[in-house]
């Protein structure tokens, strides 16, 4: 069924479709963003292995979490309505 997946023809087809679809002005801020995007989640990547090889992963106790307090919620005090003024004349 998909013996000839992607072929050059499929690939302008999708072109095209993205061009009518988003128009050529949107496309370069897309593209720009999307490398952006790739270089930024490079090198996250790039960080997160490296911290996994310079220290060894800690894991909590039951202790440790037990000990943590828990916070209450804060709630907001009640505002007072003015009172209206009354002017005497």
């Amino acid at each position: 069924m998909l013996r000839n997946g992607l072929e050059p023809w499929h690939l302008l087809v999708v072109a095209i479709v993205f061009i009518v679809l988003f128009g050529s002005r949107k496309l370069p801020d897309t593209a720009r963003a999307l490398g952006k995007s790739m270089r930024i989640l490079k090198s996250e990547a790039k960080a997160m292995k490296s911290d996994d090889t310079a220290a060894a992963p800690v894991e909590p106790t039951s202790v440790q979490m037990a000990a943590e307090p828990a916070a209450a919620p804060v709630q907001p005090e009640p505002r007072q309505a003015a009172e209206p003024t009354v002017a005497t004349s």
